[in-house]
């Protein structure tokens, strides 16, 4: 019995043998090159399991599966076939959710007992079945002369090759395989090293549920090697990636050698606007949770605190304290609230940066360090931490840390505090708190994000889109934009006069 096997109660047995294997083309293979890498649990540093490290070889065996599915069996599927095999993929990831987010929980922190509710799973997974059957294309009427008919088709894009984050692994995972199986697409997934588990357990579920042979291929392995070979392949059709802004860049480069679509969902910055007659007691819980939730591990986490001047004090005490109080700990323990960071390389980062910020000023109002108490000293917990008297224009204001630490600034205009949210590069998410409707209704048009919370923050539906501005990415996932991303639009134009030479 391994370290990981004795400490964590109710090991998943998807855990126990030998190492995770690759899904190409219907089968589970080793890497070609007969690698592997080791997935570690957060909690207490130990290896849960080993992974196969999939190399550029082995890339080019699985998108060699997707084209030969996209353009066998699967091409012949009708909607209606594909609609009743995403929904006996959502029953099975109903009946199997605690296992995948046990999983998830093993493998990057985030608490089980907030995690392994199934809903969002679920209903990505039955919107995506409803869409299945509703697309298509329009008869558009013409001003050609001559008796001339044209209309549209709307034709799945072909492969599709998806590279996933380490922060919500099985929720990322059915936001890309979802489209591409709504659509009659074909993919290859390269989940993110450090939480690839949950997607090969989605892997036999897809094979399960009757999904066709090398229609869902995952290659798990590093992205230098594995997500970068997906990403300049020649024969893929589409990347969607969620990740860091630098790694975007690379898979726009990439890109360029086939010209393929992309979809990228990159990292954020956001600003969250309280104003003073808002309802406190929400703004505070809901600004804490916004940047604590999944240890701030959260591309749309809303890191930047714009209070107004009168309620400043105040609310910056409030998410203190309910930041001092959160109760931290492994995430398989049942009264966790905030689990570690991922990683021993994320908590260096995260420490990093609140002693960058430190050294330009700022002044720490709770948190600050690595949590080493019963239960944490050999994880990678950090303590939740507030940061005041910092500059907008400061390092901690306006680089991604991706933990959970905030810095809170005073506003006293709303044509100061638009300034200053705007003042980012990034552009994903924002939030404002305020009474005053039509005060949100301006500020709303005014801040440049893809997504405006009122008085809320962290709703998603399947059916709204999410995306980002400027260097937050582009596309959308999720809502009609997001399948638009998947399928191509071919015309066609038809001569009705026989007559006509």
């Amino acid at each position: 019995m391994t370290a990981a096997e004795s400490s964590v109660p109710g090991l998943p047995a998807f855990l126990k043998g030998a190492a995770k294997r690759l899904l190409v083309g219907g089968g589970w293979v080793e890497a070609a090159q007969g690698r592997t890498l080791s997935t570690v649990n957060p909690a207490d540093g130990e290896t849960l399991t080993e992974l196969a490290a999939g190399s550029a070889t082995d890339i080019d065996t699985a998108v060699a599966a997707a084209r030969a599915a996209f353009e066998g069996p699967w091409s012949r599927w009708k909607p209606f076939a594909r609609q009743r095999a995403i929904i006996r993929l959502a029953e099975l990831v109903e009946q199997n959710y605690d296992e995948l987010s046990m999983l998830d929980t093993l493998e990057m922190g985030v608490p089980w007992s907030r995690w392994r509710h199934s809903g969002r799973a679920v209903a990505l997974l039955h919107w995506y079945a409803a869409q299945a059957v509703t697309m298509h294309g329009e008869t558009i009427p013409n001003s050609a002369p001559g008796a001339l008919l044209s209309w549209t088709l709307r034709e799945p894009v072909g492969v599709v090759g998806a590279i996933t984050p380490w922060n919500g692994p099985i929720s990322a995972a059915i936001w890309k395989i979802g489209p591409v199986l709504a659509t009659g697409c074909t993919v290859v997934l390269k989940p993110s090293e450090e939480s690839s588990l949950s997607a090969l357990r989605l892997g036999e579920l897809c094979l399960e549920a009757g999904i066709p042979d090398g229609v869902v291929n995952i290659v798990t392995g590093t992205g230098p090697e594995a997500g970068a070979a997906l990403a300049a392949h020649p024969d893929v059709d589409k990347i969607t990636f969620t990740g860091s802004f630098e790694t975007g860049q690379d898979i726009v480069r990439a890109s360029a050698r086939n010209m393929k679509r992309l979809t990228l969902e990159l990292g954020g910055k956001s600003p969250n606007i309280v104003f003073a007659d808002a309802d406190l007691d929400a703004a505070i819980a809901g600004s804490a949770m916004a940047v604590f939730a999944n240890t701030g591990q959260v591309c749309y986490a809303a890191t930047r605190l714009f209070v107004e001047q009168s309620v400043y004090d105040k609310v910056v005490q409030g998410v203190a304290d309910f930041a001092a109080n959160l109760r931290i700990g492994p995430g398989i323990k049942p009264d966790t609230e905030m689990g570690p960071l991922v990683s021993q390389r994320q908590l260096d980062r995260v420490l990093g940066y609140i002693a960058i910020g430190e050294q330009e000023g700022a002044h720490v109002a709770t948190g600050g360090g690595r949590l080493t108490t019963a239960g944490c000293e050999r994880g990678y917990f950090v303590e939740p931490t507030v940061l005041t008297n910092v500059n907008n224009s400061s390092r901690i204001a306006q680089e991604e840390i991706f933990g959970p630490v905030v810095v809170a600034m005073p506003f006293t205009e709303l044509s100061e505090v638009a300034r200053l949210a705007n003042a980012t590069r990034f552009g994903l998410a924002s939030a404002v708190w305020t009474n005053d409707i039509g005060r949100a209704h301006t500020l709303a048009g005014m801040i440049r994000a893809g997504t405006v919370w009122l008085n809320t923050y962290r709703m998603m539906d399947p059916a709204v889109p999410f995306g980002g501005y400027k260097h937050s990415g582009y596309g959308r996932e999720s809502g009609s934009e997001q399948m638009a991303e998947y399928l191509q639009t071919k015309t066609v134009w038809l001569n009705t006069d026989k007559h006509e030479r």
